[in-house]
């Protein structure tokens, strides 16, 4: 990935948000994201496809739960720029860390194996 792609991937605050929440939290599903964000199930949805064609993300199916985390591919330098931008800027996710620590009855996740 070019960084061109790469910031033309962050340059929205949902795909920005989604991101950073993924990068707390190593793994979340859309409903997960949607509580956190306070968004629709078709946005959220829609920007997710968008983070996984740009190659930052990689989802697995369990059941009925779909689960979204980093492209282990990553180049390092792409890990290092979310790392220190949500070291940098906690409250930019501090409403949305709150929405998601409320949200009852989140998806439980089944170590992947291999």
């Amino acid at each position: 990935m070019n960084p061109v792609q790469f910031y033309k991937c962050l340059a929205d605050d949902t795909r920005l948000r989604c991101l950073l929440l993924i990068n707390e939290e190593e793994e979340l599903c859309v409903c997960e994201l949607m509580e956190a964000l306070g968004e629709s199930q078709p946005k959220v949805s829609r920007h997710l496809a968008q983070l996984r064609q740009c190659g930052l993300l990689i989802d697995r199916r369990q059941g009925q739960w779909v689960f979204y985390r980093f492209n282990p591919t990553l180049p390092e330098w792409i890990s290092k720029v979310l790392a220190e931008t949500a070291r940098s800027n906690g409250q930019y996710l501090e409403k949305s860390r709150q929405q998601l620590a409320k949200m009852g009855e989140r998806p439980s996740r089944t170590a992947s194996c291999c």
